[in-house]
């Protein structure tokens, strides 16, 4: 009866060319406002305290180097998990690799803390940051590196957001992933993307944090109310059909990581006070990369997160003086109320994620030489209710909504299919809400290809 009358209230909410959105959810607000920018700061100044992370530092030490580092980040987890029952299960996925970043082969570990799904398991939402750190000789495993916002910044949000979302139970798994070897050519990606692949996981959403916790830029202006997320505009997996097919007749726009990052950019409007998301239309900064890039590489939607305005004195730098500047990674560079911002977003995206229905599958257009254009898509019995959402082919937001019963198909009257692009997204009995899903190969959240 629940179901039937939130159907009946979105639907009526719903007219033709009206933009809604759905109800605010009071699970996400508490989720929100569980995060602690005191457990950040503390966060950072433990990983800052190995004085190394470099991937080929030591490995016995109880002190320092990345073997210290990386056993405390899985005894966090493993308190975590005391905290809720037992129930984030800590796992550690790791290759022996070579690379000519590193002095040999070098055993390179990621962290990870597993929150299962209560009621579809295989689907996973994570979170990423990487642990490890670097000074300007990306070989020298000895000097200190103390790696503050690059990227303590990103692992102390991991472990955050598993602290906050632990206390809840949701239907998708929540993988919380501190990863190793980024510095090294995205070592610590790789292995992650592998691992899912070997685990048969549906990856819904990777969002990696990776310089977010600074707000001074080179110029001296700061900026607190802005972060960047970054998404690739076609999939990396796209074969040449899927190309063609993409050319003719569009969704160079809305890969599904695309479309994460609309789906992040609605939920801080509603959720979080004075942080705004800005989407680039980019993989990762222009030259730059982070381990999301193996994400996707192997099929998996992923976004990067990063602060609105970086200070370049301050990553991959050896510390000193110099000229009257300082240069060096460390703690003071960090403003933690900003970073516990960054760190509502990512907890809250990964919430909405998983209390909502699986994204669409099947999603199909059709409508040439016609009026009108019907929509398609494949009907899931997690779905209370469909949203049909349309834009302007030039517009860079989702305009216009409407809510429909789950039957697999709707005909929007009057909505020539030349003119708007189109996409479908699931609302689930409670109200929340999947991501939307462009039509055909080029918007599907469901695995593509191999890797390139």
């Amino acid at each position: 009866m629940r179901t039937l009358a939130l159907l009946a209230a979105l639907v009526a909410a719903s007219p033709a060319f009206a933009q809604s959105a759905a109800p605010e959810s009071s699970i996400l607000k508490e989720i929100a406002a569980g995060v602690s920018a005191d457990r950040l700061r503390a966060n950072i100044e433990t990983l800052v305290s190995f004085g190394t992370r470099h991937t080929a530092s030591d490995t016995k030490s109880s002190k320092r180097g990345v073997g210290a580092a990386r056993r405390w980040i899985a005894a966090e987890f493993a308190s975590i998990s005391k905290d809720c029952g037992g129930r984030l299960r800590g796992e550690t996925p790791s290759q022996v690799m070579t690379h000519e970043r590193l002095p040999g082969p070098t055993e390179v570990v990621d962290v990870l803390g597993v929150l299962p799904g209560t009621s579809d398991p295989q689907r996973v939402i994570v979170i990423s940051g990487h642990y490890d750190t670097r000074v300007r000789d990306v070989r020298d495993v000895t000097s200190d590196a103390p790696g503050a916002n690059d990227d303590g910044s990103g692992t102390a949000a991991v472990i955050e957001a598993a602290r906050v979302l632990c206390k809840h139970r949701f239907p998708a798994t929540l993988v919380f992933a501190a990863l190793a070897g980024e510095e090294q050519g995205l070592l610590g990606g790789r292995i992650l993307a592998e691992y899912a692949v070997k685990q048969g996981w549906f990856v819904e959403a990777n969002l990696n944090n990776d310089i977010v916790g600074n707000t001074e830029g080179l110029s001296g202006v700061r900026d607190n109310t802005h972060v960047r997320v970054f998404s690739e505009g076609t999939r990396s997996t796209e074969t040449p059909e899927e190309a063609n097919r993409r050319r003719y007749n569009g969704g160079e726009l809305d890969s599904p990581s695309r479309n994460l990052a609309r789906y992040m950019d609605s939920l801080a409007d509603r959720y979080l006070t004075n942080l705004d998301v800005v989407m680039v239309y980019r993989t990762d900064r222009y030259g730059r990369g982070g381990d999301q890039v193996e994400m996707l590489r192997h099929g998996f939607p992923a976004v990067r997160v990063t602060e609105a305005v970086e200070n370049y004195t301050r990553q991959h730098q050896d510390i000193r003086v110099e000229n009257g500047i300082r240069y060096g990674d460390t703690v003071d560079g960090v403003d933690f109320p900003y970073l516990a911002q960054v760190t509502r977003l990512n907890a809250v995206t990964m919430a909405a994620l998983a209390l909502a229905p699986r994204p669409p599958t099947g999603v199909e257009i059709s409508g040439a030489v016609s009026a009108d254009t019907t929509v398609k898509w494949t009907p899931a019995p997690d779905a209370a209710a469909y949203r049909i959402w349309w834009r302007g082919t030039t517009d860079p937001q989702w305009r216009y909504s409407r809510v429909v019963p789950p039957t697999g198909q709707h005909v929007l009257k009057a909505v020539n299919i030349d003119d708007w692009f189109f996409g479908v997204a699931a609302i689930g009995p409670d109200g929340h809400e999947s991501p939307v899903v462009f039509p055909g190969p080029a918007g599907t959240f469901e695995r593509g290809g191999v890797p390139k």
